[in-house]
């Protein structure tokens, strides 16, 4: 539950920091509007377009009784515009994204200078890092799809299809939402795609607390807008996290060379070695000679004889 809440957390620490960067906020809508222009444009179609291709797969029931074949051709066409508007709320992101790539990755370097003081880059020119993000926008849609089918083919399970697969098509809309707004800084960071899905998933929970509500919230008309530049900093604090950043930006604060190596530092000085520990001072004090010293190092177990100052 800490990491469910530490994601929706985040989401809401983004949309904070670009209300505070109040000129952030607005270049931030130009790409989004124009992706929102392109989606309504396909999704109205779509929605023209979906009983001709639910009539158009359904050929079998075309002799079919009132009132079957209206109930069945009709639950298939919400089936296929539930499709695609799953595949849309996937893909507004990317593509988002693509149209708005030098803005949103000076926004996310913006937020890891707010908070960290230095912001990683990748070194790559624009057109290599339009191409890496089409290329992995594209698997990840591959994926998305596949997943799409999947749970497709299971709505149509009584009880559960209207139930159940709803909410996990929910949680994996949310799971890659967020794969590909966290891209943007992990992608500055040199993080392989295959890299980036197993970090994800290793701190799940705190991915589905981001991505669900902000999957919910594109729902609604010209929201999903608004709140793209927030998301793309909100999941850039929540890269620093699931990197633990923000742990060694504080240790290397702490060593008092201002180097930020994460293996120096207040972690470090914990350490029965490290010069700052109590049993290993700095400069430790002179080690006093002992009145013993010779081959052994402790008190002699026996002691030498009285030596006879008249002895020849």
């Amino acid at each position: 539950m800490r990491d469910l809440a530490g994601g929706f957390g985040h989401l809401l620490a983004g949309q904070r920091w670009v209300f505070r960067n109040g000129r952030w906020l607005g270049f931030g809508l130009l790409p989004g509007l124009l992706a929102l222009v392109l989606y309504a444009g396909a999704l109205i179609g779509l929605g023209y377009g979906a009983d001709d291709l639910t009539a158009w797969a359904t050929p079998f029931a075309d002799d079919w009784s009132a009132p079957w074949l209206g109930l069945l051709r009709g639950f298939l066409t919400a089936l296929v515009f539930c499709l695609g508007l799953f595949v849309a709320v996937i893909t507004f992101t990317a593509v988002t994204l693509l149209i708005g790539q030098p803005f949103y990755e000076s926004l996310s370097e913006q937020v890891d200078r707010s908070v960290g003081g230095e912001a990683p880059e990748s070194g790559l020119s624009l057109a290599r890092e339009l191409w890496i993000s089409a290329r992995d926008s594209i698997k990840v849609l591959v994926r998305v799809l596949l997943y799409g089918i999947l749970l497709f083919a299971l709505g149509f399970i009584p009880v559960v299809g209207q139930t159940v697969i709803p909410v996990i098509g929910f949680c994996v809309s949310g799971f890659f939402l967020t794969e590909e707004l966290t891209a943007v800084a992990l992608q500055r960071r040199e993080v392989e795609l295959k890299d980036r899905l197993a970090l994800l998933r290793g701190r799940r929970a705190m991915v589905l607390g981001f991505g669900v509500p902000l999957v919910l919230a594109f729902l609604v008309p010209l929201v999903a807008v608004f709140l793209m530049p927030g998301a793309v900093a909100g999941a850039t604090l929540m890269v620093r996290e699931l990197r633990g950043e923000d742990a060694e930006q504080a240790d290397g604060d702490g060593d008092g060379d201002g180097d930020g190596d994460p293996a120096d530092g207040a972690a470090r000085q914990g350490h029965p070695g490290h010069p700052g520990h109590p049993a290993h001072p700095a400069h430790p004090a002179p080690r006093q000679q002992s009145p013993y010293a010779g081959p052994y190092a402790a008190e002699p177990r026996y002691p030498a004889p009285h030596q006879n100052p008249y002895a020849q």
